[in-house]
């Protein structure tokens, strides 16, 4: 049983099967939802047989390192769960607000060969509870709310598709959190089926894709989902999402120097999302240990960004944020195990 995974609803129904009065479940779900503690023995307006009759259905997750770039003061936290898996989140401060990144697999399975997440492959799901317990304790550990979130950490969101929703449900809730839909983003690498599935939610989430390439067969070498699903496959899908929720749709573009950053490439990604309510943003890829990819230089990176600005798509350089720590986009991994 995970408590926290369940909303106002479900917690009712649970605490009155226990033998207790309605309002505990208030009390409790407020004490996980909106003062961020999973720990029994603090919520104190609750008395002690009820704590302890709570306590197993409580999930227990312990920060174990934390990093902070001396570039820009991103925070990582490697964070390790009830099962002893570890899973990495990110905390980021924006002028526009804060942002946090977390993680929605331990591991992943989808073998993209510039990312670190998927090193390893993947070793299992996230609850909601696990989600949401990344952002309650970023905002705990810093004293300051997040105005948005980026499921954009290890592993592949769409594969992870109930308790996506879950999370979702939960971390917007009037009575919880009451954090905008508009302030979460979702990547994913193209399971076309569920992005037409979160599309029929009608949610006013962005929905971003990393695309990484202009052709098929670009694309198949450097992500396997590419070989299932082509590339006009997956931006008819993007297509189809806009249309349901009249969200613009980001499109996630890594650099790698010599392979996807000529103005070729810009050129057909141009007219890859012609007449699609976009936005491109331009990740030069960031450095791991295990892969030799390097990134496109200042000069290409502005040369792409100019060519699809002449083409009046909608643009911007993704900033490496905590990239010293190994924090940035496709660094994120699952450390060790315990």
């Amino acid at each position: 049983m995970d408590i926290a995974s369940m909303n106002l609803a479900e917690l009712t129904e649970y605490i009155i099967g226990k033998g207790l009065p309605k309002f505990r479940a208030k009390q409790i779900y407020e004490w996980m939802h909106k003062k961020f503690t999973y720990d029994p023995e603090k919520m104190t307006n609750i008395s002690k047989d009820i704590r302890k009759m709570i306590e197993n259905d409580l999930p227990v997750i312990e920060e174990e390192t934390r990093l902070v770039s001396k570039r820009d003061g991103t925070i990582k936290f490697l964070m390790k769960m009830q099962d002893g898996q570890m899973i990495e989140t990110v905390f980021m401060r924006y002028h526009h607000g804060n942002s946090v990144c977390i993680s929605s697999q331990a591991g992943c399975r989808m073998g993209c060969s510039f990312c670190a997440s998927t090193i390893g492959g993947l070793i299992r799901n996230l609850a909601p509870s696990e989600m949401l317990m990344q952002v309650y304790h970023a905002m705990a550990v810093t004293g300051e709310r997040v105005s948005n979130i980026v499921v954009m950490g290890t592993g592949e969101p769409m594969d992870n598709f109930d308790n996506l929703l879950k999370f979702i449900e939960l971390i917007t809730s009037e009575d919880g959190y009451n954090l905008s839909e508009r302030g979460i983003t979702v990547s994913s690498c193209g399971i076309v089926p569920k992005i037409k599935e979160l599309a029929d939610k009608k949610l006013q989430i962005t929905f971003a894709l990393s695309l990484h390439a202009t052709t098929d067969e670009e694309r198949k070498s450097l992500m396997p989902i590419a070989n299932r699903y082509s590339i006009s496959e997956t931006i008819d899908a993007c297509r189809y999402y806009f249309d349901q929720t009249g969200r613009r749709v980001s499109f996630e573009y890594s650099l790698v120097h010599g392979v996807n950053d000529s103005t070729q490439h810009a050129v057909r990604l141009a007219g890859l999302i012609k007449g699609l309510n976009a936005h491109v943003n331009l990740i030069p890829v960031n450095p791991i240990e295990e892969k030799h990819y390097t990134a496109s230089g200042a000069k290409e990176v502005d040369n792409f960004k100019n060519t699809l600005e002449k083409y009046r798509i909608n643009v911007t350089i993704r900033k490496g944020m905590g990239r010293d720590i190994e924090a940035a986009c496709g660094q994120l991994r699952r450390k060790y195990n315990s």
